[in-house]
């Protein structure tokens, strides 16, 4: 499922305005209907992005994978529900029934499986969660950066990775000043833990600047990422791979430049070109 956005690219010395192909990305909250005794209990379980379509699927693999059921056939049913929201009309909320839930523990399912390295919110369970507490947009001119700042920000990312270099399987996040400086690095198997340990280093080291500075991130943007960028008031976030559709919906509602498929002679803008010195 994707949806076409005006993207400034930028490629062989110039830029265009095309339409692109974004990836859709929602949440779903995946809720957990049992019997104990003689009491249905209905338990938010988790949420998750996913790109919409197959849910049932989704819902069946997961609660069996995690071992929440030993055998699909303790699934009475799956059912989306809640009103449909968003520009996609698309319904975000599911309800697995269990027909033979006797060893059912919800505790013991969320100590285990809500803490995920690779997913930034695995660790809640509902769809008001995810509401952004931040209020404020980013400053919607600055800092200003140029093309060739952003296009050498990756290599400079990778090569001052430590443990890229030894295993190629790990994430980084990197602090640089508007003139391409790289001011601090972290790296995890996790993207949002990369992230996470960068931010936690900015602020106990005293080096949030946000209008001198940006962050690059390996891989793709989606909405976990640019939601804790927005949060330290940086709204310049590079990524060497493509955002998701509500990653590019939270940050063009902040003023964020949300940039991505930086390549050694091209990128996108998605989002608020002002910052970027296009001459």
């Amino acid at each position: 499922m994707n949806s076409k956005y005006k993207v400034l690219k930028f490629n062989s010395k110039k830029f265009e305005s095309i339409d692109d192909l974004i990836s859709i990305e929602e949440p779903l909250e995946i809720s957990l209907k049992y019997k104990d005794e003689d009491n249905w209990i209905t338990q938010n379980l988790s949420i998750t992005m996913r790109t919409p379509g197959d849910d049932e699927n989704l819902v069946r693999g997961f609660l069996f994978n995690e071992q929440i059921v030993q055998d699909i056939k303790d699934i009475d049913s799956i059912e989306s529900y809640g009103k449909k929201v968003g520009q996609y009309n698309i319904q975000n909320k599911i309800l697995a029934t269990l027909n033979n839930s006797q060893n059912v523990n919800i505790s013991k399912i969320k100590r285990d499986f809500l803490t995920n390295s690779s997913c930034g919110v695995c660790g809640k369970s509902s769809l008001d969660a995810l509401e952004i507490i931040k209020k404020d947009k980013t400053n919607s001119v600055e800092p200003q950066i140029s093309k060739e700042v952003i296009i050498e920000s990756p290599n400079i990312l990778k090569n001052n990775q430590s443990e890229f270099s030894k295993t190629g399987g790990i994430h980084a996040s990197g602090l640089f000043r508007s003139n391409g400086q790289l001011i601090d690095l972290k790296e995890d198997v996790g993207r949002h833990n990369a992230l996470d340990k960068l931010v936690g280093s900015i602020l106990i080291n005293g080096k949030l600047e946000p209008k001198d500075q940006f962050i690059t991130c390996s891989g793709r943007l989606n909405f976990e990422l640019v939601q804790k960028v927005l949060m330290t008031n940086i709204g310049i976030m590079i990524g060497v791979g493509a955002p998701t559709s509500l990653a590019i919906d939270l940050a063009n509602k902040f003023d964020m430049t949300l940039i991505g498929f930086v390549k050694r002679d091209s990128f996108n803008i998605y989002t608020n070109n002002k910052k970027v010195n296009v001459d």
